[in-house]
């Protein structure tokens, strides 16, 4: 099954994919508006002919906007849309980029879609 995870964030979103058991970084999405970013992650789903979508949720303020993002996202793509508690994923992003040793600035160009692949792996591996 193909899997696209997301971390969701009011002005980028980070994607990743997976075919099999191991996540991957794609990229990050940067928008104005909601709409865009919809229309973004859509032809995404499309192109990468993604089975389902995976979408990092936390709690409060910002939990709230991942759900309503998630449910405009439902109504224009015709895939299964799950969450996955994306606690400290940033953080852990972070730290593996740079025990990998991760250049600075492709750590902070590719930021979200490393935390949208732990999001993603997180969620492979509790399946």
């Amino acid at each position: 099954m193909k899997f696209l995870g997301i971390d969701y964030g009011r002005k980028k979103i980070g994607l990743a994919t997976s075919e099999g058991m191991l996540a991957e970084p794609l990229k990050v999405i940067r928008f104005e508006k909601i709409e865009e970013a919809l229309t973004k992650v859509e032809q995404v789903v499309r192109t990468e002919s993604t089975e389902k979508v995976i979408i990092g949720i936390s709690e409060g303020k910002m939990g709230e906007e991942t759900r309503e993002f998630a449910r405009k996202l439902k109504e224009k793509i015709s895939v299964e849309v799950v969450f996955q508690d994306e606690t400290l994923s940033t953080q852990s992003a972070q730290e593996l980029s740079l025990i990998a040793n991760v250049k600075r600035k492709k750590r902070k160009e590719m930021e979200d879609a490393y935390s949208a692949a732990i999001i993603l792996q997180n969620y492979i591996d509790g399946v």
